[in-house]
């Protein structure tokens, strides 16, 4: 036998185990319960988990704002949070894993999450080709869907991504085969049940919002296979909803008409696979400000994770301006986390003291560097707000 064909037929075995894999994986699905009704719960735990880089800088900040929030049922002993440290870069290498077993087993004792950035490594870095640790926190806890709002009033925007997050170009993302000096293959996973749920989620979503259109968007016309298999499936839950107009769109035309004024106009909420969705989520949001505006929420049954949409920053970390770093990204998943809890109220006086103190009123201003106010600062800035909101309120 060859070089090339002892290459190839070991590139069939990896090939057969990743398929039986994911195969195991969409049956287990079907098996998955009901969500977790947070009302019916004694105590609530929440987890504070930093990352690395600016992670932790931020996360504590966020964090701090969630305590004094839900101080009143913190002090009844409703909600409670754990930090939860270990999941920084050189403990991940270390382990040579994603997420450090004991990392995971903390994270599964929590009911929510609050997570800083995370660095994953790349070719030419000093780390170990690890898996990302969002992408893995996302499998090992089934947070199957990734909600990203973006809301400019004056622009006429108001939209919603509902990105499947367990499938697609990053299910096995790590994963793929160097065939050959010549050929390298990478995979890309579609399930019936997971373009289901992550379809039937949307669509309960508009319903309930009392949104007009769902758009789906996918490369079916080139990735035949397996975003065709998405955009049916997406199409046929979407048939059960039929005071919702369903439209669907290439990515790239997608891409092209969030930036045309009159079209963008016309989008409400979208669903996409993995990759697209990550990509088409950070251009909407420097519709808003830029990446560090914006919040993130993964949503499973058992299990919900909130995170700021941008990286960690390690540079800032290196140069001594991690205090410099902007919170509002993981201030914006806090309002989310707030909201997926029951909180509203909480939810909608932290957005808009958010709303007030990053576009409106803008005393503090940060920059990133010294000539901007620290991230401690500004949380101060924002509670500060939430007090006089909530004094003009019962006043």
């Amino acid at each position: 036998m060859t070089n090339t064909e002892q290459s190839i037929q070991n590139a069939i075995q990896k090939f057969e185990a990743l398929i039986r894999a994911q195969q195991a994986r969409a049956e287990s699905i079907r098996q998955t319960g009901d969500f977790v009704d947070y009302d019916s719960l004694d105590q609530l735990v929440i987890g504070v988990c930093g990352g690395d880089g600016i992670g932790p800088i931020i996360t504590k900040e966020s964090a701090r704002v969630l305590e004094y929030l839900l101080a009143g049922q913190a002090a009844e002993g409703k909600v409670v949070f754990r930090v939860i440290d270990g999941l920084t870069i050189e403990n991940r290498a270390a382990v040579g894993k994603a997420i450090p077993d004991n990392v995971l087993e903390e994270l599964k004792a929590c009911h929510v999450i609050l997570k800083g950035p995370t660095t994953t490594p790349q070719a030419g870095d000093p780390w170990p080709n690890i898996e990302s640790a969002n992408v893995a926190m996302r499998k090992a806890l089934d947070l199957f869907a990734n909600l990203r709002p973006v809301k400019v009033e004056k622009d006429g925007i108001d939209w919603t991504f509902f990105r499947e997050n367990t499938e697609g170009a990053y299910a096995v993302g790590s994963q793929g085969v160097h065939v050959s000096e010549d050929l390298a293959l990478d995979f890309c996973v579609t399930t019936t049940e997971g373009s289901e749920r992550i379809a039937r989620l949307a669509y309960e979503y508009a319903r309930r919002c009392g949104k007009p259109k769902v758009s789906i968007i996918t490369k079916a016309n080139v990735v035949k296979t397996t975003d065709g298999k998405f955009l049916d499936i997406c199409k046929r839950v979407g048939s059960e909803y039929p005071e919702i107009a369903t439209d669907e769109w290439y990515i790239d035309i997608a891409t092209a008409k969030l930036i045309d004024e009159k079209r963008r106009r016309g989008f409400s909420v979208f669903i996409l696979p993995n990759l697209y969705g990550d990509i088409l989520t950070d251009e909407a949001a420097e519709f808003q400000g830029g990446v560090g505006t914006a919040g993130s929420a993964n949503i499973g049954k058992r299990y919900a994770m909130f995170e700021a949409i941008h990286g960690s920053a390690p540079r800032m970390i290196r140069e001594g301006r991690g205090q410099y770093a902007d919170p509002c990204s993981m201030l914006r998943a806090s309002v989310m986390l707030l909201s997926h809890i029951g909180q509203r109220e909480k939810a909608a006086l932290l957005e808009r003291a958010l709303d007030i103190c990053m576009f409106e009123e803008k005393k503090l201003v940060i920059t990133g560097r010294n000539d901007g106010c620290t991230c401690a600062e500004f949380g101060d800035y924002v509670m500060e707000t939430m007090e006089r909101l909530a004094s003009k309120k019962a006043g």
